[in-house]
């Protein structure tokens, strides 16, 4: 027997529902969500928390006449299946299915691109001015997670909306949570406009005291100054106010009556109104609901248990990263770790227990964790900031301009380096070895295992200028025994010999470049193999060894060819006075969509039979051309 979510095409359907039949579509949002995401995996806790949030939307709004933007866009799972994606739900991630953030290219439902926290507002803005100059009427409402209010973009939109004064509905979904559980001072706020009653009363019985007492004009306009102060004291929102927005709130966001009251409310004013949500993540999924950070992002799982399917013996590159940063603080006081609400992800919950005093989450705002990581190096602390690299993308200025023009010992742990999977390309790490590499003193490191990883941090604590270690994500070979010896700066190692044709990889790159030239000695190529270790100072005596020796060069980098690691090396060979042929393997010149991170290293030919059969066809027709 089919439900009401069966017959939910789009979202007339949703706004053709009674108001009483809302309750029962929310739950059987979550009863798909849970089952699909336990097979598919994905971004579970945030969506089970967002259900009403979404059908509210669309039973009030006119979706895609009214734009509805989904900041960061993990938490729209119930949008897509409100939108015509309903039967489409279990290719949820997969190469080729439904993406798990918004794409306008998926949907007109979906009004902006999103992956990054912190952009919704600042986009609706825009698109509310744009609606404007065109003479155009529709609403614009951007949903935001208190996690992404932490993040300076977000206040600057918020400025701009309240001096710009147009009609703009910013959802507040309030959970407490980004990855991590929220902080800082924002953080503190909105929990005492969650929970303090007095609150909600304040603003009402002070303004009606003082409309009942008989003043003169003089006095009165003190008075006003008074309340003006005391409302700032005690009121519910008066940050938002102050910002130029009509606060409204908060509200139980899983009570979907009073949802649709508030968006009614709100669709009615011409400026900018933000809507206080409280909501739980990972709400109806009792797994969920206790450890939200922990199925934030969950794989495949078992719902009776919330087992994962599959549990994986070997270790990740990010576990081995906090426990190397455990055993280096036990021995460097001076060793700090710093996070934007990654905790978690980045392997340093272990650190933040056991060093409580030298770890730092300064919320969703990778700028001001670079910039902090400076502050504390110029007082001769040894800061290691720990970033995703599609979110290290956003503090790209600061790198430049607070860390490396003063040669500030920051040390730059890149996580998530290279081709990430099913998140797809807002989150794909392709492109930190091309924006890192060309800033002025700053060394580079990729590591091709485990072991080089830890190697490579012991190495840039003792460092006196800014390093940067980029890292995959999963699981790596040949885990440290102990302590790992650093490595010298600017020293990659020869791998394997040969004369017909040197591979320079680097980082994750090294494995399949050794199994492409098991390949190639099958066909009579013999390769040397490199492993580069450093992007940044390149070993140029070692490539410029091989490269006289083999005539021909390939690099292989998870990186973007244009600007990347194959470009330093052909750099470096010009400068060298080396005229042999280069080519630079790499992710191409696009984006490259969501899969399973093995499925998409073969779509862009870097696995080692591709590696092998691209290097074969070079060295074919370097050596056509050659005159005899």
């Amino acid at each position: 027997m089919s439900g009401l979510l069966d017959k939910i095409n789009g979202p007339a359907d949703v706004k053709a529902l009674e108001r009483e039949e809302l309750g029962e579509l929310a739950q059987e949002i979550r009863f798909r969500m849970i089952n699909i995401v336990s097979r598919t995996g994905g971004h579970l806790a945030a969506s089970l928390g967002a259900v009403e949030l979404a059908v509210a939307l669309h039973y009030v709004l006119e979706s895609p006449k009214d734009k509805i933007i989904w900041d960061v866009g993990h938490q729209a799972y119930a949008h897509k299946l409100l939108t015509g994606r309903g039967n489409r739900f279990d290719t949820l991630r997969q190469a080729g299915g439904v993406s798990g953030f918004p794409r306008r290219s998926e949907s007109e439902h979906d009004a902006f691109d999103t992956g990054h926290g912190s952009t919704a507002i600042a986009a609706g803005v825009g698109m509310a001015k744009a609606r404007d100059l065109a003479g155009e009427d529709y609403v614009v409402a951007a949903v935001v997670g208190d996690g992404a209010m932490s993040g300076g973009m977000a206040f600057e939109a918020l400025n701009l909306a309240g001096h710009l004064g147009t009609g703009l509905i910013v959802v507040l979904n309030d959970n407490q949570m980004s990855i991590s559980r929220n902080v800082g001072a924002l953080a503190s706020y909105l929990g005492r406009l969650r929970t303090d009653p007095y609150y909600l009363r304040a603003k009402s019985d002070f303004e009606g005291l003082m409309s009942k007492l008989p003043l003169g004009d003089s006095l009165l306009e003190a008075v006003d100054r008074f309340k003006d102060g005391i409302k700032q004291l005690l009121l519910p929102g008066m940050l938002f106010e102050e910002l130029g927005f009509t606060y409204l709130g908060p509200v139980d966001g899983h009570q979907l009556s009073d949802l649709v009251d508030a968006l009614k409310q709100a669709h009615t004013l011409s400026r900018p109104v933000l809507i206080h949500v409280m909501t739980q993540k990972g709400r109806g999924y009792v797994h969920a609901e206790n450890d939200a950070a922990k199925w934030h992002r969950t794989g495949a799982f078992d719902i009776d248990s919330g087992e994962p399917s599959s549990v994986s013996s070997d270790l990740s590159y990010t576990h081995v990263f906090g426990d190397t940063m455990v055993a280096l603080a036990e021995r460097e006081p001076r060793l700090v770790a710093i996070t934007a609400a990654m905790k978690e992800g980045t392997g340093l919950r272990e650190f933040a227990e056991r060093f409580p005093d030298r770890f730092f989450d300064v919320g969703m705002a990778e700028q001001t964790a670079v910039t902090f990581a400076a502050g504390l190096a110029s007082r001769g602390m040894r800061p290691v900031a720990a970033v995703y690299s599609t979110f290290l993308q956003r503090a790209y200025d600061q790198i430049v301009h607070d860390v490396a023009l003063p040669r500030l010992p920051v040390i730059l742990a890149v996580d998530r380096a290279g081709l990430v999977g099913e998140d797809g390309p807002t989150h794909h790490g392709v492109f930190d070895l091309a924006y890192l590499r060309h800033v002025p003193g700053l060394a580079v490191m990729a590591p091709k295992d485990l072991w080089e990883l830890a190697a490579m941090l012991e190495t840039a604590v003792e460092l006196d200028g800014p390093s940067a270690i980029r890292y995959p994500r999963g699981e790596g070979a040949n885990p440290p025994a102990g302590r790992a010896a650093a490595i010298p700066v600017g020293k990659g190692e020869l791998l394997r010999e040969g004369d017909s044709v040197a591979l320079i990889a680097l980082g994750a790159m090294v494995a399949p470049a050794l199994g492409a030239a098991r390949v190639l000695s099958e066909r009579g190529i013999d390769a040397a193999v490199v492993n580069a270790r450093f992007a940044k100072p390149l070993d140029a005596e070692l490539v410029d060894d091989v490269a006289r020796v083999c005539g021909r060069v390939v690099t292989v980098e998870e990186n973007a060819a244009a600007g990347g690691f194959g470009s330093a090396v052909a750099e470096c060979l010009h400068r060298q006075g080396l005229c042999v042929p280069v080519l630079c393997l790499g992710i191409p010149d696009a984006f490259v969509e969501h899969g399973r991170r093995e499925e998409l290293l073969s779509s862009v030919g870097l696995e080692a039979d591709a590696i092998a059969q691209k290097i074969a066809h070079f060295v074919e027709v370097d050596a056509r051309t050659v005159v005899p």
